[in-house]
């Protein structure tokens, strides 16, 4: 008996957009950081990029999707985005804004478009690994994939 492909949100919209990725499956019951999860997958850490979500002094949110070793610079964030300022979207407020929980969050198919910035870096590289929606999941696609499915821009976001 062969068991069923799981599908998320995430998955069934790239589908519909014919963009292509790759999906593994990694045992996760509880949070992990994204450096757990790419050591735990062999993958080197440097294609591998955490999503954050931010909310802005006007009360808008914000996804930066960003190198796992990396940190948001807020500073630099805020001006990409057009923002006074920005800190990062409580813990507790994540699924509701989001629809995804923490260590399952991905910029691809939240409960609305947010304005989305991958980190520049990304730009240059063949595939990224990101969150696939669910813990547990990681999508393998083109960083140019990625923006397209999340009508994102590129920019320098992360300290230097």
């Amino acid at each position: 008996m062969s068991k069923k492909e799981v599908k998320t949100n995430a998955m069934r919209i790239l589908d519909r957009r014919k963009i292509p990725y790759e999906y593994e499956e990694y045992d996760c019951e509880d949070f992990i950081d994204g450096i757990q999860v790419a050591d735990q997958l062999g993958y080197s850490h440097e294609l591998v990029y955490k999503t954050l979500v931010t909310t802005g002094k006007s009360g808008k949110y914000y996804v930066f999707v960003i190198p796992i070793e990396e940190e948001i610079d807020f500073k630099k964030a805020a001006k990409v985005v057009g923002e006074k300022s920005l800190e990062m979207l409580h813990l507790k407020d994540l699924t509701k804004v989001t629809g995804y929980i923490r260590g399952g969050c991905t910029a691809i198919g939240m409960k609305k478009p947010y304005p989305t910035v991958i980190h520049k870096a990304a730009y240059s590289l063949e595939y990224i690994h990101v969150s696939g929606g669910k813990l547990g999941m990681q999508l393998k696609l083109s960083p140019q994939h990625l923006q397209l499915a999340t009508d994102a821009q590129f920019a320098d976001v992360t300290h230097s």
